[in-house]
């Protein structure tokens, strides 16, 4: 489960890249955590739109962490918001971190390992927002998927769905969400360490 990434890169080439305008104020966010706010592109009325947007949805009632990545869109608590276009956005990264499954036997610790584009090209997760009453800014999820033959031997469970520029028009537009929940082509992506 993707608990940490990176969006290396000013947040006007971002934007660019994305063919959208950035908000006033936005700040940029080198590295994301749950909690973190961090730029995300949604379509808005007048395009799209990078703004910010909180990581982790606070969870269901039986829940104690705010969801930060989505497995089962099947789920009632995704339903809904899966069906609306506009609660869709696209998360920029530039690296995403995955952490062993099995700890170091050497020292004990699991190792984390980074994955990306070998140029260091942006890129983008399929994400969904969520409103929370009482808050300023929206929060936000990323769909998983299974992991890839690069990501698999690191981690067996699952990786961020990472979207081609192809699909960046009908994610945001309400396409079928499970026709997006897969590993990237081959070679997309490069395990950098």
């Amino acid at each position: 489960m993707c608990t940490n990434y990176r969006l290396d890169g000013s947040l006007a080439d971002i934007a660019a890249t994305f063919g959208a305008k950035a908000e006033e104020g936005l700040q940029p966010t080198a590295s994301a955590f749950p909690d973190s706010v961090a730029p995300v592109v949604r379509i808005s009325g007048s395009g799209r739109t990078l703004c910010p947007a909180r990581w982790g949805v606070p969870p269901p009632a039986a829940g104690k962490r705010p969801v930060v990545n989505i497995r089962n869109l099947d789920s009632p608590f995704w339903r809904a918001a899966l069906a609306k276009p506009g609660l869709r956005c696209l998360v920029p990264a530039t690296a995403f971190a995955e952490w062993t499954d099995q700890p170091d036997p050497a020292t004990g610790r699991k190792v984390r390992h980074w994955f990306g584009r070998a140029d260091g090209a942006p890129f983008a997760f399929a994400g969904l927002l969520r409103p929370v009453p009482g808050e300023d800014l929206p929060r936000f999820a990323f769909l998983t998927c299974a992991p890839d033959r690069l990501v698999a031997p690191v981690h067996a469970r699952a990786m961020p769905v990472v979207l081609s520029a192809a699909d960046h028009a009908p994610w945001l537009e309400g396409a079928p969400a499970h026709a997006f929940q897969h590993p990237p082509a081959e070679g997309f992506l490069s395990h950098l360490g």
